[in-house]
Formats: C-alpha cells, sequence, structure tokens
C-alpha cells in the first residue's frame, strides 16, 4: 500500500519534480498546497502519512504551519524541504516536531532515505 504524501511548497516545479522522485516507490502525492494555511485547511480531509513543507512561502511559512498540524495532530510526519534553512530554523523545527530535513535540490536516496526515518 502506498503511503499518502501531501506537498507544501508554493513552487510547482518542486511537485513536479517530487513527483518524478517518488516515481515507482511507495509514496504518492495526493495533494500540493500552495500555502501553510491550504495545508492547514486540507490536512483532516487528506489525512495524509507524510507532509513534506517549504519554509520560505507566500503567507503563512512552513515553521508556523507545520507548528499548528502538530498541536492539531501530534502524529503527523511533517518533513522540512528548504533550500533556506539556518541553526535557528532547525532548532525551531526540531522543537516544534518535525521528523525531518531536506535540502533543495534535493535527490532522490537522500529523500527516501528522510522520508523512511520519518515514518519510523
Amino acid at each position: 500500500m502506498s503511503k499518502r504524501v501531501m506537498v507544501v511548497d508554493d513552487s510547482r516545479l518542486v511537485r513536479v519534480q517530487l513527483g518524478d522522485v517518488l516515481k515507482g516507490t511507495d509514496y504518492e502525492i495526493v495533494v500540493h498546497c500552495r500555502s501553510g494555511e491550504d495545508a492547514i485547511a486540507r490536512y483532516d480531509e487528506i489525512k495524509p502519512d507524510l507532509v513534506t513543507m517549504d519554509i520560505i512561502m507566500t503567507g503563512m511559512d512552513g515553521l508556523d504551519a507545520s507548528e499548528i498540524i502538530l498541536k492539531q495532530h501530534p502524529d503527523a510526519r511533517i518533513v522540512m524541504i528548504s533550500s533556506l534553512a539556518y541553526d535557528d530554523t532547525f532548532e525551531r523545527a526540531k522543537a516544534i516536531g518535525v521528523r525531518g530535513f531536506a535540502d533543495k535540490p534535493f535527490h532522490r536516496e537522500q529523500l527516501l532515505k528522510i522520508f523512511e526515518q520519518a515514518l519510523s
């Protein structure tokens, strides 16, 4: 059974790249949210196994969105994917309960390993 992935990123290109990386794996992108607000609103409806979350987005950033989702759903599994992450960002994300981090540009093996760790 495939694992359902919610992609939260304001870049359409990232969604396409993630789709390419996940082809032929046990992961299926079931929804693409372009903002933190959209991800929060749709989480209950989608019930994803895993969320990939960009940090810098228009409107609410990924850290604030992750914090809200994890308060409402403590068992949510969120992986941050960003090109702009600093030590303080990592520290805040860990404190919130984010399960992993991947840098953009991401690589298939790296991403799949991070996803496995986030789900274990």
